[in-house]
């Protein structure tokens, strides 16, 4: 984590050399902090060589755990009678359970979604989707399409705070016989979790022998043109305002770019996002029209892998009834509500805690604070090295969209957490005290599965 521990240390230096010299900050509850929140600024100085070696010190006894969270206060002296380990033991006792019933409490009252809510918002979806395919059905009976469905957090009880977003996974059919994938590493463009849908077989079968020759781009099915195509009759030929007020709703197309997306309110104060994400299937893989962030690779498809990491994760949570899913649900709402952590995606965090379950075997509840500090020095490490590969497919680099600025302001933003991981958890709403009994506890902590 040097390298983003010398970003923090830096902007901290940069504010100590433009303001007056002050007694050394205090956090809230009056212990020295390893880092200072409210850091601000940048500066494209290079750090001296001693405050890299001092920086280093401090990372050599930075804590590794919720139980040394507070070392230089807490960390009894040599030689000390037993009776006064037994008080540290104690005092770091009561730290680790103030932040796990923090931890639940935010979970209860911030992530959580009501079971009402979900229930409207699925509901409305399904409506939706009825009517498109029925459109389908009858002004296009010749595109091939499977069965559409609906897919996404939201049907995995992984979707946090609100329910606001579904996706309408929309299959393309393809035959077999005229159509390939090529690994994106085996391209010039040699990028791992994407794919190239190539046009085999032209000189038998000419253009024209498959629907989807129409969206093909220099021999290569083209993600943005198969987009275009459903652009122009979901935003372009079906009568929304309509069909809204039969369902009772209010629907329109999203303005541009996001033309495959609807926005539907079916409550006077919720609102739900479709997106309309055309799938196709070679083999035993299952690609998405979910583009690349650079407009050089917009003929590329992005291999799916989200079914089958929420299976994997939740596979883990059944056989020990353990934390994961509610340490992610966790760390989704973070980001969530905090602008400065937006570039993370639920894939990502999704991956870091698979990578910590690798290496950690017990998730009881009890140890939901260990593990959340834990996933959040990870995503630091994973940051710091620019590389969190994926743990379905470590040729994939989950973190290759990202910008260098981008890595360094999620990696500084977590960085600077470390010493109060509360700040994570504070927002507009206020924090009830919990009293809550040890078996309601555990009734929150996990989610049906």
């Amino acid at each position: 984590m040097l390298g983003i521990a010398t970003l923090a240390v830096k902007r901290m230096y940069d504010r100590a050399v433009s303001a007056p010299s002050s007694p050394t900050r205090l956090s809230q509850s009056g212990k020295r902090s390893w880092e200072e929140p409210n850091w601000l600024g940048s500066s494209s100085r290079l750090l001296s060589q001693d405050m890299k070696t001092n920086l280093s010190r401090s990372l050599q006894t930075l804590p590794t755990d919720i139980s040394a969270s507070d070392a230089d206060s807490f960390r009894p002296p040599k030689h000390k009678p037993s009776v006064k380990r037994s008080q540290v033991e104690l005092k770091k006792s009561r730290l680790r359970l103030s932040l796990q019933e923090k931890l639940f409490a935010y979970y209860r009252r911030r992530v959580a979604i009501p079971v009402e809510e979900q229930a409207q918002a699925k509901q409305a979806a399904v409506d939706i989707c009825a009517e498109l395919r029925s459109f389908l059905r009858v002004k296009m009976p010749d595109m091939p399409l499977r069965d559409m469905y609906l897919s996404g957090s939201l049907y995995d009880d992984l979707q946090v705070v609100t329910a606001d977003h579904i996706q309408l996974i929309v299959p393309l059919v393809l035959e077999q016989n005229l159509w390939s994938c090529i690994p994106g590493e085996d391209t010039i463009m040699n990028i791992p979790g994407f794919c190239l849908v190539r046009r085999e077989n032209p000189e038998y079968f000419p253009r024209g022998s498959s629907y989807w020759d129409r969206c093909v781009i220099g021999g290569y099915l083209s993600p943005k043109a198969v987009a275009d195509t459903f652009e122009k009759v979901v935003a372009g030929s079906i009568n929304w305002p309509a069909i809204g007020a039969l369902l009772d709703y209010v629907i329109r197309p999203a303005a541009p770019p996001e033309a495959l997306t609807l926005e539907v309110q079916y409550e006077p104060e919720q609102q739900l996002l479709i997106d309309f994400l055309p799938s196709v299937t070679l083999g035993d893989t299952v690609l998405v029209a979910k583009p690349h962030r650079l407009a050089q690779y917009d003929n590329l498809w992005r291999l799916s892998m989200r079914p089958a990491e929420t299976a994997r994760l939740r596979a883990l949570d059944q056989c020990d009834s353990g934390c994961r899913c509610v340490c992610l649900k966790i760390l989704k709402a973070v980001c969530k509500s905090n602008p400065a952590l937006g570039h993370l995606t639920a894939s990502q965090l999704t991956n870091v805690i698979l990578h910590l379950a690798q290496e950690e075997r017990d998730w009881s509840q009890n140890v939901l604070a260990d593990r959340f500090l834990q996933a959040l020095k990870g995503l630091i490490g994973y940051l710091e090295a620019g590389v969190l590969p994926s743990a379905l497919n470590s040729k994939v680099n989950l973190f290759s969209e990202l910008t260098p600025e981008e890595v360094d302001e999620l990696g500084y933003t977590l960085y600077s957490s470390l010493s109060e991981p509360e700040v994570l958890l504070q927002t507009s709403w206020t924090l009830l005290p919990w009293n809550d009994s040890p078996a309601e506890l555990a009734r929150i902590s996990v989610p049906a599965h």
